[in-house]
């Protein structure tokens, strides 16, 4: 006897849960211009790689004879999928069914996703649409409840495999909270918000007014807290984003980041990076232009674009192999870090070193970002976490100071202890503990104020300082590896990179002294 009357009794059980919150929820959700939570998977994933899991979870109605007369799905959908052949475990919130809230939810799908991106060690994606709690819930239990903290294993899995949130609606509560507690994320521009709690809550519990976008859009989120890292235009770039990220990383810790077959000449020299840096210390150049000169081409990826625009930051490739990148941006307040910046260095610290990847940093840092703002901001505090986790860092460092270092932001340039570490500069450089003109003023101000001529006096000094400020001095007290020909960058990171690849070996698993922290 088969069994094939049950295999089509699940069959017609699973067309139910795909119908999810049916036609018209469906339409509801296409006409504010979102897809549905299997859309945005079968997006996401290589064709016909998804595995769902807990397909048939839902809430079931019966007949008196025990029938199926009805099911409502499980507002969640999870499984496994491949990006790029790599296996990563997915879930995603399912807005036609109670808007995603947890009142709408079945057993702990979330948490198997965890659990198995934990044990399988391989990336975890959050597809976030969903309103977070609701009080309908005290309804279905039939009492109230302590609030809880059961994240430990989302917490633990950020030191093991990439984890990556996606916010792709009205995301609040917990999910708001999820779409932080990643390496990378992304948000949907015009279609997508995040906050701690919407409108209605806000009104309730403060008595202002405001709508979902003025509360927590991509203006607020992206550019303003930093919260989110990169805008897309569309769901459909938001998962392209996703997927480039991914390809930088390995699967988990204890793997190498994946090597792709180099396209680019590792010795090439370009010629423009002999006048990208101007004499004139007062003109700006475009960083971008610097790293397209010594990058594997076209391998930048940028993480936080609109954010801390003093500094640029991403994954990028040299000669195939992944690495971390950072520069100063002198078009934005002359490139010097405030505590956005800071903040978005340490996350590229944090990842590199708990991936594996080298970092590479092309060095024009005037110092810390000075004035009554950011000492409002922190700018002491942000300062400190960076030196903090620079010190702590394992991950191979290589920096080439183009033109300036300056201060204690400077000194990020340098990494002491045993790590491997390299340092070039270019003969466009100039550094120091500060800037010479302000530090004129500040060191020799009795002598140019009883001068007789003081401004004369405060010019013969700078001339005097700027002298010997020559970088082959510095140089010369061999505090550096070498001034090189700027074209000869990125050979030199070529074979840095290299040399890293064996002691990244040495570093798998989670050796890491910086835990990642959202």
């Amino acid at each position: 006897m088969s069994w094939q009357p049950e295999i089509e009794e699940r069959e017609r059980r699973a067309a139910i849960a795909r119908e999810m919150g049916g036609a018209d929820s469906v339409a509801f959700q296409h006409g504010r211009g979102k897809l549905t939570v299997r859309e945005r998977i079968d997006l996401l994933a290589d064709g016909g790689s998804f595995m769902e899991a807990g397909e048939l979870a839902g809430r079931p109605q019966w007949d008196d004879a025990g029938n199926l007369t009805g099911l409502t799905p499980a507002n969640s959908v999870t499984g496994v999928v491949r990006l790029g052949g790599r296996k990563a475990v997915v879930h995603g919130g399912d807005f036609t069914i109670r808007g995603g809230a947890s009142d709408g939810s079945i057993a702990d799908k979330a948490g198997w996703a965890t659990k198995q991106s934990y044990a399988m060690k391989i990336p975890y994606i959050r597809l976030l649409d969903a309103t977070g709690g609701s009080v309908r819930t005290f309804e279905q239990i039939g009492r109230t409840y302590l609030p809880h903290n059961n994240r430990e294993l989302e917490v633990e899995l950020l030191q093991r495999v990439p984890v990556v949130s996606a916010v792709l609606g009205s995301v609040a509560g917990l999910p708001a909270v999820q779409s932080a507690m990643c390496h990378f994320n992304v948000m949907v521009k015009g279609t997508s918000q995040v906050f701690v709690a919407g409108p209605a809550v806000v009104t309730a519990g403060t008595g202002a007014t405001i709508t979902k976008e003025d509360l927590g859009n991509e203006d607020v989120q992206v550019r303003q807290s930093g919260v989110i890292a990169n805008l897309a235009e569309s769901e459909e770039d938001a998962f392209a984003q996703i997927r480039r990220f991914l390809s930088y990383l390995p699967a988990n810790a204890w793997e190498m980041a994946p090597r792709t077959e180099p396209m680019d000449d590792p010795g090439r020299r370009d010629e423009g990076l002999l006048s990208i840096i101007p004499r004139n210390r007062r003109r700006v150049y475009d960083p971008y232009k610097v790293l397209d000169m010594v990058l594997d081409r076209d391998s930048f990826f940028e993480i936080q674009p609109l954010y801390g625009r003093g500094r640029i930051t991403g994954f990028a490739r040299v000669n195939g192999y992944p690495v971390g990148v950072m520069i100063n941006n002198p078009r934005i307040a002359g490139g010097s870090m405030d505590r956005a910046a800071g903040e978005k260095m340490a996350r590229l610290l944090q990842i590199c070193d708990t991936f594996h990847l080298p970092l590479a940093y092309f060095c024009d840092e005037p110092g810390f970002s000075v004035g009554l703002d950011e000492e409002k901001q922190g700018i002491i505090r942000a300062g400190a976490r960076v030196v903090s986790l620079l010190s702590l860092s394992q991950t191979p460092y290589i920096t080439f100071i183009m033109r300036q270092s300056y201060g204690v932001a400077g000194g990020l340039h340098y990494r002491a202890g045993n790590t491997m570490y390299r340092r070039f500069a270019w003969p466009s450089g100039h550094w120091g503990s500060m800037h010479i003109q302000g530090g004129v003023a500040v060191a020799y101000r009795r002598e140019i104020d009883n001068a007789p001529d003081p401004a004369q006096r405060r010019a013969e000094i700078e001339a005097r300082l700027e002298a010997i400020g020559s970088p082959f001095r510095t140089a010369h007290a061999f505090e550096l590896e070498d001034i090189i020909d700027p074209r000869a960058t990125r050979p030199l990171l070529v074979d840095f990179v290299e040399d890293a690849q064996s002691v990244l070996q040495s570093q798998l698993g989670m050796t890491s002294r910086i835990p990642f922290l959202p």
